[in-house]
């Protein structure tokens, strides 16, 4: 429930307004748009679909989850397993401090402000059932929408190492996520073997 419609849209607003200066770009129905912006619009239909009684918090929070994310490139952090997860730690704080500024000078409370930070900024405890949906969200986004190009991308990868991606991936979801995965999104065809596949070996266990 949106408790004041005018300022949930000035909101949003403000986050599109941010993402949109991202300098990179995808394709999304014969137009390019810039990358965090169509992130962002995923993870809001996404949302919808998914959780669609989702509250105010999480649905801002699921707009702003990589709010300007380009501002810290992986590349300024060392190419190794620690400095991937000092750059994730550094994101989260980052997304968390625009997604503040954003929603007090819209006039946003500060209990609303906490939430929404903590979400984005990945601090609650694992049986949040808010931070979970909002992490199944992310998964199941990046299902639909991205995984056909990071397979792409990644050529020199075999499909044991895909395999081992995509299990670590499905592990940060919930059941209910992985039901979704199977009946209520775009799996790419080509590789929705793979992923079924691997669904069914976590219910089996």
């Amino acid at each position: 429930m949106i408790l004041n419609a005018e300022r949930f849209e000035r909101a949003i607003a403000g986050f599109d307004a941010l993402n949109r200066q991202d300098p990179s770009f995808d394709e999304s129905a014969g137009q390019a748009i810039p990358k965090e912006l169509l992130y962002s619009e995923r993870m809001s239909a996404m949302l919808r679909r998914y959780a669609p009684d989702a509250s105010e918090a999480l649905q801002l929070a699921a707009r702003c989850q990589h709010i300007q994310r380009w501002k810290i490139a992986r590349a300024s952090y060392p190419m190794t397993k620690p400095g991937y997860y000092q750059w994730r730690t550094e994101l989260k704080s980052f997304h968390a401090g625009i997604a503040r500024q954003v929603l007090t000078d819209v006039g946003y409370d500060e209990a609303t402000v906490a939430r929404v930070c903590a979400l984005v900024g990945k601090t609650l405890p694992v049986a949040d059932v808010e931070a979970q949906t909002l992490e199944d969200v992310v998964v199941l986004v990046f299902l639909e929408s991205y995984l056909a190009q990071f397979v792409a991308s990644h050529n020199d990868y075999d499909a044991a190492k895909f395999a081992d991606i995509l299990n670590k991936t499905l592990r940060k979801t919930s059941a209910r996520a992985r039901s979704a995965a199977q009946a209520m999104i775009d799996l790419p065809a080509d590789l929705r073997p793979l992923v079924v596949s691997l669904l069914v070996q976590f219910e089996a266990h």
